[in-house]
C-alpha cells in the first residue's frame, strides 16, 4: 500500500525569545535546516513544541511560518486540546491556514475511556478535510488506543497514520496483525526507533533530530534499505542522546542540546525553566561525549 506520509518527521521545538515571546524567524530557520538535512515532513506544536503553553493563535502563526519554508514537504499541526470542541475548532483553523494534516491526541487532562476516545477522534475527523496521524502515548497521557481500536477506526479514510509511542515494541506487531498495512506507522519513541523500523514501521516522528538531523535521516534510510549493520552502529552511538527524549523534561533536555551544538537557545516558557545542577551536567556530559565520538556517516 502506498502511504501519504513516510520518512523522518521532526517534531520541532518552538523557538522563543528571552521574554517568552515567539521567535518565528528562529523557528523558520530551524525548520529550513531540518528540511535541508533530509526531513520528509515537519510536525509543529507538539509536546516538544511546548503545545500546552501556546494559545490557538500562536499555534496557527507557527503553522503558517512552517508552511512558508516547507515547500512541497507536508506540515502537520498537533491538536492536543482540553475539549473535543476546542480540538475541532483548531482542526478547522489549521485547514484554513494551509496545514497538510494533523497529529491528533486524545483530549488532554481528562482520561477518556474507549468509547469517549473514539468519539473524540471521529468528531475531529469530521471537523475538517485534513488527513490525520493518530498519536498513541498511553504513558504520557493515560489513554491507550489499542490495536482493536485502530481496527474500528480504519473505516474513516482521514485516519492515515499512527504515531506509536506506547513504549512497547510488541505493540507494533500487534497493530500490524490487527490492521495490516492500513496505516503508515511512525515510531514516536526515539530510543525505540530503529527497532520499530526493523519491525515494519514506515516512519519516525523524531525528537533528537532537532540537533542531529543528518544522523536521524541516515539511520532511517539505512534501515529502509536493509543496511541494518550500518544503521545499528550509528544508532548505538546515538542512544545516550536519544534517551534524553524519554523524560518529563524532554523539552529542557533537547533545548539544551540544541544550544550546545549551536542550533538553538534554551528559552522555554514557564512553568518550565532551563536545567540546572546535576540534570544540566548530565545532558552536557552526554552531548560532549557524543560530539567527541561522532561517527562519519555512510553514503545512502
Amino acid at each position: 500500500m502506498t502511504h501519504l506520509w513516510t520518512g523522518v518527521f521532526p517534531a520541532v521545538t518552538t523557538k522563543f525569545h528571552a521574554d517568552e515571546s515567539l521567535d518565528l524567524a528562529g523557528t523558520a530557520r530551524h525548520i529550513q535546516w531540518q528540511l535541508e538535512c533530509g526531513a520528509d515532513g515537519i510536525i509543529v506544536c507538539g509536546s516538544l513544541g511546548e503545545a500546552s503553553t501556546l494559545n490557538a493563535e500562536e499555534k496557527i502563526a507557527i503553522l503558517k511560518t512552517a508552511k512558508e519554508v516547507a515547500g512541497d514537504k507536508p506540515v502537520l499541526l498537533t491538536v492536543a486540546e482540553d475539549s473535543t470542541a476546542a480540538a475541532c475548532a483548531l482542526a478547522r483553523a489549521a485547514h484554513a491556514a494551509g496545514a497538510d494534516g494533523l497529529m491528533l491526541l486524545p483530549a488532554m487532562r481528562y482520561v477518556s475511556d474507549e468509547r469517549e476516545t473514539l468519539n473524540h477522534y471521529q468528531r475531529v475527523a469530521d471537523a475538517s478535510p485534513l488527513p490525520i496521524m493518530i498519536y498513541n502515548n498511553r504513558i504520557a497521557y493515560g489513554v491507550d488506543i489499542s490495536p482493536a481500536m485502530f481496527k474500528q477506526m480504519a473505516s474513516e479514510p482521514k485516519f492515515v497514520a499512527i504515531k506509536e509511542s506506547s513504549g512497547d515494541i510488541r505493540r507494533l506487531t500487534d497493530t500490524i496483525n490487527a490492521v495490516g498495512d492500513r496505516y503508515a506507522i511512525f515510531s514516536g519513541v526515539d530510543d525505540l526507533a530503529l527497532e520499530s523500523l526493523m519491525m515494519g514501521a514506515h516512519g519516525w516522528v523524531a525528537g533528537l533530530v532537532v540537533a542531529f538531523p543528518k544522523e536521524t535521516v541516515t539511520i532511517y534510510r539505512l534501515a529502509r534499505a536493509g543496511r541494518y549493520a550500518e544503521a545499528i552502529a550509528i544508532y548505538r552511538w546515538f542512544a545516550p542522546l536519544l534517551h534524553l527524549d524519554v523524560s518529563m523534561k524532554l523539552v529542557q533536555n533537547l533545548k539544551l542540546v540544541e544550544a550546545l551544538v549551536g542550533v538553538g537557545t534554551e528559552h522555554v516558557r514557564a512553568p518550565r525553566l532551563p536545567l540546572i545542577g546535576a540534570e544540566r551536567e548530565h545532558v552536557s556530559a552526554v552531548v560532549a561525549a557524543s560530539l567527541a565520538t561522532r561517527p562519519a556517516l555512510p553514503a545512502i
